[in-house]
């Protein structure tokens, strides 16, 4: 069984100390605006919330790491790599819609599965799907709201859509990878 390397840290995140810097400046004129309290409050709130999403951050993070350890690596890259066609990008497309669980266990599921070998169309295929597609969204949030008639026509309008990601960024990936070597 096979395990992917170790990824290299990055010693600086360009996308962190942008976020940083918002979070800076937008907590500043909050305490300008509305004092001490106020910023006090927010972060009390924000800890909470950090605190209720750590066990679906772990969970996600854990399930990634047993993919990793599970799937060997020429699997995932005859199935969802970059030879395996439009074939890829439907199998990518299926995960998605039968994965449960929100972002927290999706993005590391797809991080993963890029490192090991899967294909840019595949793994977008994948996100699209689960975002469009997801048969637990579905179930748990749009049925109650919206009923049978529009969940429905909104899921058969979706349903080209993942492919068709998929299919138009495995084009563009390559005129970028080429552009900027």
């Amino acid at each position: 069984m096979s395990t992917p390397p170790p990824r290299k840290a990055a010693t600086f995140d360009w996308t962190t100390a942008f976020i940083a810097v918002l979070v800076l400046v937008s907590g500043t004129t909050v305490y300008l605006r509305d004092g001490w309290p106020r910023v006090l409050e927010i972060l009390g709130h924000d800890f909470l919330l950090f605190v209720g999403i750590m066990p679906s951050l772990l969970a996600g993070c854990l399930l990634a790491a047993f993919v990793a350890l599970l799937l060997p690596r020429e699997t995932v890259r005859r199935w969802i790599g970059a030879e395996s066609g439009i074939t890829g990008i439907f199998i990518g497309a299926a995960a998605g819609v039968i994965l449960p669980g929100g972002p927290f266990t999706i993005y590391p599921v797809a991080a993963t599965l890029a490192v090991m070998g899967a294909d840019i169309g595949a793994i977008v295929a994948f996100i699209t799907s689960w975002s469009l597609l997801g048969y637990s969204r579905a179930l748990v949030w749009e049925l109650p709201f919206f009923g049978v008639h529009f969940v429905g026509w909104r899921i058969l309008l979706s349903l080209p859509l993942p492919i068709l990601a998929g299919l138009m960024v495995r084009p563009l990936a390559n005129l970028l990878a080429k552009r900027f070597r």
